[in-house]
């Protein structure tokens, strides 16, 4: 048992790290779109998003959950998953610019948002069956 509580921490940490580069990937370039273009927030957020979602989706499949079954399955669940965020989180974001909020706490709200929601579903929903197929073998050993 410990030992699975091990792994679902490095994998939480791991999880971290990942966002945490893939963050940096959205905050920049999305303040790089908000100084060279005139756009209002979505637009800046909406690319900025993409960008960070491919990112994190390749090194957290790769590294963190250790999934080298069905890509195409798993970005699909992933597609899935901002097909519902990222409506949401542009219209949130949207309504909180008309009010006035400030471009990157808005951001760094949702972004935080984003990061909770998504490892949950990543780990319970995307890469479950390659979970399962770890504890598994874990159980067996410790067996």
């Amino acid at each position: 048992m410990q030992t699975s509580n091990k792994k679902s921490w490095i994998q939480f940490l791991k999880f971290l790290l990942f966002s945490i580069s893939a963050g940096v990937i959205q905050a920049s370039s999305f303040a790089l779109l908000d100084v060279i273009t005139p756009w209002t927030y979505w637009p800046c957020y909406l690319i900025s998003l993409l960008l960070s979602v491919l990112w994190n989706f390749t090194f957290n499949r790769h590294f963190t959950f250790k999934d080298s079954s069905n890509v195409p399955l798993s970005m699909a669940l992933v597609i899935i998953f901002y097909v519902i965020f990222t409506p949401l989180s542009t219209w949130w974001g949207d309504k909180l610019d008309n009010l006035g909020w400030d471009y990157y706490v808005i951001l760094a709200m949702t972004m935080v948002i984003n990061f909770i929601t998504e490892f949950f579903y990543d780990k319970y929903v995307v890469f479950r069956h390659q979970q399962d197929k770890r504890n598994s073998i874990v159980d067996e050993q410790e067996s």
